[in-house]
């Protein structure tokens, strides 16, 4: 071997020796890895959750952002609604209608757009609903009704009375009811009647009773809503009476027996509606004769029936029967009607009241009464002797109810009803009843003579009084108009005086000699003339009432004139 390879000689490396130490640095290498790649975890996630803290701040800036958007819109708005305090002027209204045309056009396009979602249109339905409460601020000043009529509100408003919501309409007629009040429409004339006018144009009765026949009394706002109703026609009807006769013809009569006939708890509303009933009879013929066509008189008879042994509970009830009696009197002004009471059997009923002791008493008695005056009341007379209405009515005449437990009829009121019904038979009875009435006044030694003298001095006291006391008058002060000292007269007692002389001039026509000679005896008796008797009568004959045509009239007065040449 040559030196160069010598010198260049490497031996074979052999495997290096573990020393003791050497494995320790190895594990703290490898634990130094770990640490490390520990470390940079940690970072990656500290990172991504900056990261999602920055996006999370971010949407809420954006959010505030949007919300304060919102915040100045609503502020905008509410810049331009009327605030409580604001003076309620031509502007202020101006503002007040145009948002609620304004929310009133949008729960309409919310309700076309999702009628199947009520979620999505409710919110606009309370700011329609809360619009309306706040339009009740302009009956608080009627002189801005002719500029709330000029800016077309009223169709607006009663376009809502069919809204399919009837919360809704039932704020309306809430809200209409308070401007047609009759205090507040008698503070301005000129709104009064342009909002009367422009209501009337738009067929607000028609819109009402619509409204009407989808009312449930069972839930209690409706129940108000009915009874604000019937509020509002009867403003209506208080400040232009002639709607009374187009008011019937347009349902509401119908709806009113309806309402009647119908078992509800609104007993308030029954009574209400007893006391519309009473306003459209008063003098207006042709409810009258509606009623009757409608099957209204049997209505009033089934309705009355359940007090012919039972007194009304409440008071509300009282007067729901009280309201129901005058119906039924308004209603036999009309000849028809008559006819109607006595085939559906009312006079049997009122005859049976008549013997009860009840409260009924005192309606049953007046509507006899109607049901028997008039010419037309001739065979209502005879049927009433017929079911022995006699044993009824005389007992009545002979003895006066002093009083009783609640309101009933003053005893000049009773006395008159009994005078009068007495009167009409002994002028329409004929034949075998004409006979039996005139023997009463025969039988226990002419104790009914007795007291119808009684009753004729007691009038004729009253009359004396009063003419007495229209004499002062005069002379004190300016001369009054003969009719009106004739009406003051008749409502003093004349009238009843006048039945008296007339039962006193038939009954000593027509019954035995001995009745005569018992009216005579008792005038002289009491110092009294059958000249002032002559002269009550002739003074009735002259002003005969409006009860039949002219042609039984002038037989009428000729026939009294005769009894009284006969007495």
């Amino acid at each position: 071997m040559d030196v160069g390879e010598l010198l260049s000689f490497k031996p074979l490396s052999t495997p290096k020796r573990y020393q003791p130490g050497d494995l320790d640095e190895e594990e703290e290498d490898y634990d130094k890895h770990k640490k490390m790649k520990k470390i940079h975890k940690m970072k990656a996630s500290e990172i991504e959750r900056l990261e999602r803290e920055k996006k999370e701040k971010q949407e809420e800036e954006a959010r505030a952002k949007k919300e304060e958007e919102q915040d100045m819109i609503q502020k905008l708005v509410e810049s331009s609604e009327p605030k409580e305090n604001d003076i309620l002027d031509e502007t202020t209204l101006k503002r007040m209608l145009l948002l609620f045309e304004k929310r009133a056009l949008r729960n309409q396009e919310m309700r076309i757009k999702f009628p199947e979602s009520p979620d999505k249109f409710m919110e606009s339905e309370l700011e329609l609903h809360e619009a309306i409460q706040e339009l009740h601020a302009i009956a608080t000043v009627p002189d801005l009704y002719p500029l709330m009529v000029q800016l077309n509100a009223i169709p607006s408003l009663l376009e809502l009375l069919s809204h399919e919501n009837t919360d809704i309409s039932v704020a309306v007629v809430d809200l209409l009811q308070e401007l047609t009040d009759v205090d507040i429409l008698n503070e301005s004339t000129e709104g009064a009647e342009a909002l009367v006018e422009a209501l009337l144009n738009q067929q607000v009765i028609s819109l009402l009773l619509h409204n009407l026949q989808r009312m449930d009394e069972n839930v209690k706002e409706e129940a108000d809503g009915v009874h604000n109703t019937l509020a509002i026609i009867e403003n209506l009807v208080e400040l232009k009476p002639h709607l009374v006769s187009e008011i019937g013809k347009q349902g509401l009569l119908q709806w009113l027996l309806k309402r009647l006939k119908s078992k509800l708890p609104a007993e308030q509303n029954k009574l209400y509606a007893t006391e519309i009933l009473s306003i459209l009879l008063q003098n207006n013929v042709e409810n009258k004769t509606l009623l009757g066509e409608l099957g209204g008189i049997d209505i009033l008879l089934q309705q009355l029936a359940q007090y012919k042994r039972h007194d009304p509970a409440t008071a509300e009830e009282c007067e729901i029967m009280e309201n129901l009696f005058d119906a039924l009197c308004c209603s036999l002004m009309v000849s028809t009607n008559k006819e109607l009471f006595l085939k559906g059997e009312g006079l049997q009923l009122m005859n049976l009241m008549l013997r009860e002791k009840k409260l009924s008493r005192n309606g049953s008695l007046k509507v006899v009464n109607y049901a028997l005056i008039g010419p037309d009341g001739k065979d209502n007379c005879n049927k009433f002797v017929d079911i022995l209405g006699l044993r009824t009515i005389f007992p009545l005449f002979m003895k006066t109810p002093k009083k009783n437990r609640k309101k009933m009829l003053t005893a000049e009121e009773h006395e008159e009803h009994v005078i009068s019904i007495i009167a009409s038979m002994l002028r329409n009875c004929r034949g075998t009843q004409r006979s039996r009435l005139l023997s009463k006044f025969s039988e226990n030694d002419h104790e009914k003579v007795d007291r119808l003298l009684e009753l004729h001095f007691k009038y004729m006291e009253k009359v004396d009084s009063v003419d007495a006391e229209l004499e002062r008058k005069n002379a004190a002060e300016k001369e009054m108009d003969e009719d009106e000292i004739y009406l003051k007269r008749l409502d003093s007692g004349l009238f009843t005086l006048q039945l008296i002389d007339y039962i006193m001039l038939e009954i000593c026509a027509g019954s035995p000699p001995s009745v005569k000679q018992r009216v005579t005896l008792i005038l002289n008796q009491r110092g009294a003339s059958l000249k002032t008797i002559r002269h009550i009568m002739r003074e009735y004959a002259g002003n005969l009432g409006d009860d039949g045509d002219a042609e039984w009239k002038e037989l009428e007065q000729q026939h009294i004139l005769q009894l009284v040449d006969k007495f």
